[in-house]
Parts: structure tokens; sequence; C-alpha cells
């Protein structure tokens, strides 16, 4: 790898990044989005496949020799979020911004597409780059993408996360289970209205409801395995009109979070069993929609070896290279470690002298553009590990 030639490309990964900024689009709608990386990369003078999924396309760029294939992946859509940064680059999109990276990802995505294709000498097998819409929003693009085909013949995919909760130059992953799935409930719970003074006229739907949300807190202490770490989230309770009236609905919904198959599965059965039993023990009905979202991201760990190896070496002295605790936030990055070796990769992106401190999904987050650099070298240094080993 040619550390100087990726450092030399940081401001046009800052140019890039800026324009994408201030640009944003929504999940399924990154139109311009994916037309600006298209004429990047038809620029860099690589194929483009755009997928019939949603806005997501690939650049494929093959070596002279065949050899191993490397899938390097980058998200592109942005967040309903009003951004209230005062930089120049702020988001000219009205209620829209992206708020989690992904702007930055895009931007090492194309720094390592210019980089190759100016090695195509040097490449032994094929190199695709994938820009994936709809990250943010299940069911997320990846799956559409996975069907076209993109993950055929291919040996490894890594993906990278710019990460503000970890300081400008820490770099971190782990084996084996790193982010949650996510799933999510909404429970609708019918009585029968009527005088809030005449309650045993009435059967009260929001007792019902107050009784459940009770009850789903038992889930993770009494039915999960206490080494199997979950979270089952209500977010909202809604129901009733007045306060002299029973309420005949109620509306619960939430979020639940697991890191391995059984678990997640365990614990939608059991929110499905005390849905119907309580609803019923208040001589209510209840009716259930459970959406099965991204399932865990379990990294392979014969690629997070390879990480650990190659990124102290391909980033200096000066990084410092972590294994990460399990998150429970989720990817669709996911879809495709179930699919083929890989590994998903955070880089660290905080800096208070630079103002980047806020969480991601915030209304002013914003990350150091110098991590963009740490994360172009770690994806060419992935990428040439597998390719040439």
């Amino acid at each position: 790898m040619d550390r100087l030639a990726i450092e030399q490309l940081l401001p046009e990964m800052v140019k890039w990044r800026r324009h994408l900024h201030r640009h944003p689009e929504l999940s399924y709608q990154e139109k311009e989005t994916s037309a600006y990386v298209a004429a990047r990369l038809a620029e860099f003078g690589i194929e483009v496949r755009r997928s019939g999924a949603g806005y997501g396309l690939t650049g494929i760029l093959k070596g002279t020799r065949p050899g191993k294939t490397v899938v390097l992946r980058a998200d592109m859509d942005a967040l309903n979020i009003t951004e209230e940064n005062g930089s120049e680059y702020a988001s000219q999109n009205t209620g829209v911004m992206h708020a989690c990276g992904h702007d930055g990802h895009t931007a090492m995505l194309l720094a390592a597409a210019s980089y190759y294709s100016t090695r195509r000498e040097e490449i032994t097998g094929e190199l695709r780059f994938l820009f994936q819409p709809a990250e943010e929003i299940c069911p997320g693009g990846a799956q559409g993408m996975i069907a076209e085909g993109v993950l055929e013949g291919a040996d490894a995919i890594y993906g990278l996360h710019l990460w503000t909760p970890l300081p400008l130059g820490t770099i971190g992953s782990a084996p084996g289970p790193l982010m949650a799935s996510a799933d999510e409930f909404f429970i609708d719970i019918a009585g029968k209205g009527g005088h809030g003074g005449m309650p045993h006229r009435t059967i009260d739907s929001i007792v019902a409801g107050a009784a459940l949300v009770t009850a789903l807190q038992s889930i993770v202490s009494r039915s999960v395995d206490p080494l199997c770490p979950a979270v089952v989230s209500v977010g909202t309770i809604q129901g009733g009109s007045a306060q002299n009236i029973i309420a005949e609905r109620c509306r619960i919904t939430g979020t639940v979070r697991a890191f391995d198959e059984e678990t997640r599965y365990l614990i939608r059965r059991r929110i499905e069993e005390l849905t119907a039993s309580i609803a019923a023990a208040y001589g209510a009905e209840s009716k259930i929609d459970y959406l099965m979202g991204y399932p865990p991201l379990v990294n392979h760990e014969a690629e997070f070896n390879r990480f650990f190896r190659v990124a102290p070496e391909a980033l200096g002295d000066s990084a410092d290279v972590i294994l990460m605790e399990k998150l429970m936030p989720a990817e669709d990055f996911s879809y495709y470690v179930k699919e083929i070796p890989g590994c998903f990769i955070f880089v660290g992106a905080g800096n208070p002298d630079k103002g980047a401190v806020y969480p991601h999904h915030h209304s002013k987050f914003d990350f150091d553009e110098e991590a963009m650099l740490h994360g172009a070298k770690l994806l060419v240094a992935m990428a040439d590990s597998c390719l040439n080993e």
C-alpha cells in the first residue's frame, strides 16, 4: 500500500464529502447522490453497474491477473433531521441531514476506488466498490443488492463506520457479534370505552396496556439467559381522549435488540404470548404487528484477525487499534456477512477541538475529516491483504 498516495487524496475526500453533506438525500431517494458517485467512478475509468433495487451502484475494477474478489461497501443515505450546524458545508436540503457519517463513508470508498484505478496493473483479482442506498430504514438496501448478485463469486467484504464516540486515531472491531439485531413491535389493545365514573361497565384498554408495559420488562430479566445481552424498550404508549373517559383503544410500540437469533426469536415469542394473555385477562382484545428488522452483525473471526493484523501497519504507530465492545445499534451490513466472510470496522472520528462531540443522529453532528484518511487507508489495507494472500 502506498500510504503517501492515499494521504494525497485527503483534499479530494474532503471536497467529495462536503458536496454530499450539502446535498443529503433520504433513504430510497438518493438519486443525485448516486449520480454524483457514478460520475466520479466514470472519471476514474471504473465500470459502473447500477442497481435495479433503488439507487445503489457498484464500481467494478478487474486486475490484469485472475485472483480473489473483494467487495468494499459504503452507505449513502441521510436522515430526516434539520441541521443546526453553522458550517459552510451545512445541508441545503431543509429537514434532511447527513447526521451519521454516510457522506464520509461514501468519500472514503471513492478514495479507495481512485487509488486502485491508477494501479490496475498491480491488481490480482477483482475489486467491487459497493455504494449502498437506504441503510437507515428497514428493510434497507443491502438485501436488494445481494439479490442482484453483488456478492456472487466474492471472497470477502469489508465496511467501515466513522464513529464520534471514539477519538480520532482509535480504530476498533471485534470477532463474532458486534452489533445487535433491531426489531420493532406495534401492539393495539381494544377494550370497551365509557364513562370514567362508571368503570365497571367498560373494559379499560389503558389499564391492560399499563399491565403489559410492566410485564414486557420482565422478559429480559426472567426469560433471557443473563449471559446474552438483550433489550426490550417500550417507546410509546398512546390512548384516551379525555380525563373522564375510559379509553377504548391503546397502542404500544417499542424496539427489541439482541445479538443472536435464538434470543431474538425467544423475545418475539414472549412478547406475543404476554400480549395475548394480558389482554385476555382484562377482557380486551389485542393485535400485534412485529417487524423483524436487521439481524445481528456477526464478524468472521478470520477477517477480524486480518483487521487486527493489518491495521497497525496501515495506520502507523499513532493509531490505537482496540477490541470493541458490543453495540446495540444495528446495521444492514449484517446481511452481507451472513453470505460471505467479512468484517465491519469502526473508525474513530471524535475530536472536541473541532466540535466533533455530538452523537450520531444529532442535529449538530459532525466528525473530524482527518478520520477519512484513516478509513481509506484501512479499506486499501484490508483489500490488499485479502487479494494478495
